[in-house]
């Protein structure tokens, strides 16, 4: 067993979108359920998809919700359920007859909807969903109940990932928080005393047809690039490769849910989106939402690395914050400085407990089954010790992370400021793989 527990028959080269599991695999036909899909793959699944709906509903639909409360919520969920439906609709077509197995024989009438986004499998192996893998599901359905902006790619893919994987997606995520954060502070001090101000003096003219139809442009656009970058965090339990019908399934499960979060006008993590500045004003949404899907267009294009859409929407949104209080407008510069905190605070605990159960979880299932590596420290790190040092140091940083939480003061917020930044250097420069 490799040291993240998920071992692997065979590797395979990245270029090649190769696919495990083929329809008579002895491992798909063992403790099965309705489409070939064992209970736990079900039950992560529905976990996954009803955590990931409703927590990132506050990034990508948080302000259409917010900014349109006179329609009623069916409405919206039209809107948004048409463009989610043709997201998944072509990506499984680009997909669908593409696929090829382990020895390179095309997989006639599959398709995989997730874009991609998992084909390296040296990073994100193919195996057996066991009970282990649902537990970090359920904990993000749980924090998202308590409105806790966590990643839900951090939660839901760390323990499908090895460590080398893992690593690429934090580096990857970092720097979106960091391009995202230059971008909304750059944009917003030159918009803060130009168009904002303008949207302030008149309040009225955001009612204008052509500010509401170009509203729902960017949500359009801005809903289908995430689901792009997200529907791995929920078809990492299923097959890699669906019959139209288990797709079909599939997409009707997350209709469902979306349906239940707009009812319920974007769930508890809207509150987070509630506490910015300005972000009812349909003229600011739509600025917000365009910004943030040219963010996560580029990274798109850039790799097929999963990353967390979280990080780069609160860098977004911290740097518009900081933008704001830099030009003496909404909240002051410490208070802005405490809000970017605490959001990134919270969202760095959910990175830290993705990484400890990730590597904890299939520790701790290897020792109750009694073989012979059985809770021996060293395979929670693999015998790197870079890796130890990493594991280390991200719980280490938990301290200053939850000083500030606890009492959020100047000296708190810059011990946790330089913490983080030491923190963030420091991995760039380790080799964790």
């Amino acid at each position: 067993m490799d040291p993240m527990g998920l071992a692997v028959a065979a590797r395979l080269p990245e270029p090649t979108r190769t696919l495990s599991f083929p329809r008579d695999s002895p491992r798909r036909t063992a403790n099965l359920i309705l489409f070939d899909i064992s209970v736990w793959a079900a039950l992560g699944f529905l976990f996954a998809a009803y955590a990931v709906v409703g927590n990132d509903a506050l990034q990508t639909l948080g302000t259409f919700i917010h900014s349109n409360q006179r329609f009623h919520w069916t409405v919206l969920f039209g809107f948004a359920g048409a463009i989610l439906v043709a997201t998944f609709v072509y990506g499984y077509a680009m997909s669908y007859g593409e696929l090829v197995d382990s020895a390179g024989q095309v997989l006639p009438g599959v398709g995989d909807p997730s874009f991609g986004r998992l084909d390296n499998e040296d990073k994100y192996p193919v195996f057996k969903v066991e009970w282990f893998h649902v537990l970090p599901a359920l904990g993000l359905l749980i924090i998202t109940r308590f409105g806790i902006p966590v990643s839900t790619s951090f939660m839901v893919l760390a323990i499908f990932a090895t460590i080398g994987g893992l690593g690429s997606m934090i580096k990857k995520s970092l720097i979106g928080y960091g391009l995202a954060f230059s971008v909304g502070l750059v944009l917003y001090l030159f918009l803060a005393r130009t168009l904002e101000k303008h949207f302030q003096e008149n309040e009225a003219s955001q009612r204008r047809r052509h500010w509401v139809a170009l509203q729902w442009i960017s949500t359009s656009w801005l809903w289908s690039v995430w689901l792009m970058q997200d529907f791995a965090n929920i078809f990492v339990f299923l097959p890699r490769q669906l019959t139209p019908i288990e797709a079909l399934t599939g997409l009707g499960v997350i209709l469902g849910l979306l349906a239940l979060t707009f009812a319920n006008q974007g769930g508890p993590v809207q509150k987070v989106l509630r506490s910015k500045t300005a972000v009812s004003d349909i003229r600011s949404a739509t600025i917000i939402d365009f910004t943030f899907a040219m963010l996560l267009y580029y990274f798109k294009e850039k790799s097929k690395i999963p990353m967390s859409t979280t990080w780069v929407f609160l860098g977004l949104i911290a740097g518009r914050e900081y933008a704001f209080a830099v030009m003496r407008r909404g909240q002051p510069f410490l208070g802005a400085t405490k809000l970017a905190l605490s959001d990134l605070g919270k969202s760095f605990i959910g990175l830290v407990v993705s990484i400890d159960m990730a590597r904890g979880l299939p520790w701790m299932a290897e020792g109750f089954e009694g073989g012979g590596d059985a809770f021996v420290v060293a395979t929670l790190y693999g015998g790197n010790p870079s890796t130890m040092w990493f594991l280390i140091a991200v719980n280490a940083l938990l301290i200053p992370v939850i000083l500030f939480l606890a009492r959020p003061s100047r000296a708190t917020s810059i011990g946790m400021m330089v913490s983080l930044a030491l923190g963030a250097l420091a991995f760039f420069t380790l080799d964790i793989s």
